[in-house]
């Protein structure tokens, strides 16, 4: 395949997995602020579905298109910024596995109180506070790693 072809694909890639991630990270912390439940509810589905389309796909395709790229264009995996972007990678990727599964439990609570009419459950916060915690080290990897992407540093 083109390398551009996969550099493109791979710069998309990363634009979705990223964005994905900032984007359910709102809609989900500001509708869980609300309070309303029914809001609260819809908003949760909807990222539950996000990740999934996004972010699992993503997830797979950056290290095989990265590790590709690397490959076609010379880069050895010892070298320092491809090092420190596949580990910072590995930690954002072993953050991401236990939030689909917290994404899934507060879109099980959400939809469960709404359709009784109560308000979110304690353990909702709780759940929600563990979610947002994971996300900061994600956060701060691609942060990472989108500037030793384009810096290369020695």
């Amino acid at each position: 395949m083109d390398v551009i072809v996969v550099k493109f694909l791979h710069v998309l890639s990363s634009t979705f997995l990223f964005g994905t991630g900032v984007g359910t990270a709102f809609y989900l912390l500001v509708a869980s602020r609300s309070r309303n439940v029914q809001v609260v509810a819809a908003i949760a589905r909807y990222v539950v579905v996000a990740d999934w389309i996004f972010t699992a796909t993503t997830i797979v395709f950056q290290p095989l298109s990265g590790l590709y790229l690397a490959h076609r264009l010379g880069y050895p995996l010892s070298s320092t910024w491809l090092y420190w972007s596949i580990v910072l990678f590995v930690i954002a990727a072993l953050c991401w596995l236990p939030v689909v599964w917290i994404q899934m439990r507060l879109r099980d609570m959400a939809v469960e109180a709404a359709n009784r009419g109560e308000e979110l459950p304690l353990r909702y916060h709780g759940y929600l506070g563990a979610w947002a915690a994971l996300g900061v080290p994600a956060l701060i990897s691609f942060l990472v790693i989108f500037y030793l992407m384009v810096a290369r540093p020695a």
